[in-house]
């Protein structure tokens, strides 16, 4: 896996994969809708995680069409990966906002994205709250339903808008808190929404100008910093030494 700054020679234009990850999100967002009180079940309550039937189901759904529509290994954050990965698979975050989910609070997605050669190369955000659908590949503009979208053209900290928060398996100290809060005060607003897959999308849709946040999952934001970088901004990241899939992520417009 490789910033955006690091150019590869990618000769697919993905629709294909596209259009497979875009029917299987349908597929589970169905499922998640149809079934929210029934699949609300907690099953575990562990610290500041939380998963529920739902985050099960809906991988289920979204693993069982790729791999009958796709010869690519795939690594879910439920259940890990189907097969030895390789440098090409796919990764799924079946319910990205699990919480938020949990509590009908509507700010939750379905995250797939494509990892090519070891590069984001697609990515698919599906808002089924309001049947939103953003997608992107590494050779098309960003869009949202169909429409393109682009970030924002903010240039200062003091005129921006930051989302961010506190993963749920991060190990926060009394220096990182530190750090935080000392971050948070040079921006004009700041959000926490419960679900960094969104925080993403809004950036790349203009609505918010960075996404920030330290030990968060590839799975969380790989389709997020795909649809950043085809919307016109920049990402960086720093893998975990204990964790490859465990980021410390900065994404914005570009301009900050």
């Amino acid at each position: 896996m490789q910033p955006d700054n690091v150019k590869k020679n990618v000769m697919s234009n993905f629709d294909s994969e596209l259009n497979i990850a875009r029917e299987a999100s349908l597929i589970a967002s169905k499922i998640l809708i149809s079934n929210k009180d029934k699949f609300n079940k907690i099953l575990s309550d562990e610290g500041r995680d939380i998963k529920i039937k739902a985050d099960i189901e809906s991988e289920s759904a979204i693993k069982k069409y790729l791999e009958a529509n796709s010869e690519y290994p795939i690594l879910g954050e439920e259940s890990g990966a189907n097969m030895e990965l390789g440098n090409t698979f796919w990764v799924v975050d079946p319910l990205d906002g699990t919480s938020n989910y949990s509590r009908d609070f509507p700010i939750c997605c379905i995250s797939i994205a494509l990892i090519y050669n070891d590069e984001i190369v697609l990515g698919l955000i599906n808002d089924f709250n309001r049947g939103d659908i953003y997608e992107s590949t590494i050779n098309s503009k960003a869009r949202l339903n169909g429409y393109e979208i682009q970030v924002s053209s903010v240039k200062e900290t003091s005129k921006a808008t930051l989302a961010s928060g506190f993963p749920a398996k991060g190990n926060f100290d009394q220096n990182f808190i530190q750090g935080f809060s000392e971050n948070l005060l040079k921006w004009k607003k700041v959000r926490m929404i419960g679900s960094a897959a969104m925080s993403c999308a809004y950036v790349a849709s203009g609505q918010f100008d960075q996404y920030q946040e330290s030990g968060i999952f590839l799975w969380d934001v790989a389709a997020g910093l795909s649809l950043i970088r085809s919307a016109g901004g920049k990402f960086s990241y720093k893998i975990h030494q204990d964790d490859i899939f465990k980021l410390d992520v900065i994404a914005n417009n570009g301009s900050l």
